[in-house]
């Protein structure tokens, strides 16, 4: 992004404070809505023009809308609101919507962009109806893996004793570093291909148990239960490893967490958890 373009954050909240900061740093100017007044202060505090609302509507975004902006769309799906306002991302110089790779469903093995998707459960069916209006738009749409970061991810719910694994632990689950996830989308903000797609990873997908045993081991925690695949959510049931090479191709991005290693490393020190290794 250059400095002379303003950054337009629709539902700014984790992800989307990370990619505030970031363009914040760089020197370009950030407009974010919420609908929290707690979050709406926090980001007023990094230097954020923020739009308090309780719901977005063209009213309040419409204005935003120029040919100075880039515009990153991060709240979730809503069939009214996504109708009434993602047409409208064709004014803006270029538009990234945040989708999430649920929309490849139960889908298991390597997945990478030509993976089909699975609209079967509703809120994949939801985000599958926004990437297109999205990309008829000229925007572009990031699937991301499981996203993490400080205060929020694994190493918190094992923390708090909340984590169950699903049996046998050897189900592959990939992931995304926060930071990541906003530097990435701030590049494809600048510079991807209007309409394209891309699924959005770290570099190393692994088993659930690898993850879990090393995170116990540094917050010096039990690990946790083994309970029936069918007492878990879809996300903890999941076995497939996200391919993400063409985004760091297409866009020249490398990650600064290529692993869970260094990324929950870092969240640990963040998160002042003491290490006990």
């Amino acid at each position: 992004m250059d400095t002379s373009d303003t950054l337009v954050i629709l539902g700014c909240g984790f992800t989307g404070t990370y990619a505030a900061k970031l363009a914040l740093a760089a020197g370009i100017r950030v407009v974010g809505t919420t609908r929290s007044p707690e979050r709406a202060a926090s980001l007023s505090q990094l230097g954020v023009d923020v739009r308090l609302a309780p719901r977005l509507d063209v009213d309040l975004v419409a204005p935003l809308l120029r040919a100075d902006a880039r515009v990153l769309v991060t709240y979730p799906p809503d069939d009214a609101i996504d109708a009434a306002l993602l047409p409208l991302l064709s004014r803006a110089a270029s538009a990234v919507y945040l989708s999430s790779t649920g929309v490849y469903g139960g889908a298991a093995g390597r997945i990478d962009e030509q993976t089909p998707v699975d609209p079967s459960e509703p809120r994949a069916a939801a985000r599958l109806r926004a990437e297109a209006l999205v990309r008829a738009a000229g925007g572009v749409v990031l699937r991301a893996a499981a996203i993490y970061g400080p205060g929020r991810g694994l190493h918190v719910r094992l923390a708090r004793g909340e984590h169950k694994i699903a049996e046998g632990g050897q189900g592959v689950i990939s992931r995304i570093h926060v930071a990541d996830l906003a530097r990435l989308a701030l590049a494809a903000l600048a510079r991807a291909p209007r309409g394209e797609v891309f699924v959005v990873a770290d570099e190393a997908p692994v088993p659930q148990a690898e993850v879990i045993d090393w995170l116990c081991a540094r917050l010096g925690v039990p690990r946790p239960a083994e309970v029936p695949k069918d007492r878990l959510p879809p996300t903890l049931r999941n076995d497939r490893r996200i391919d993400a090479g063409k985004i760091r191709r297409n866009l020249g991005v490398s990650l600064d967490y290529p692993t869970y290693r260094e990324g929950f490393a870092a969240c640990l020190a963040e998160d002042g958890y003491p290490s006990t290794s």
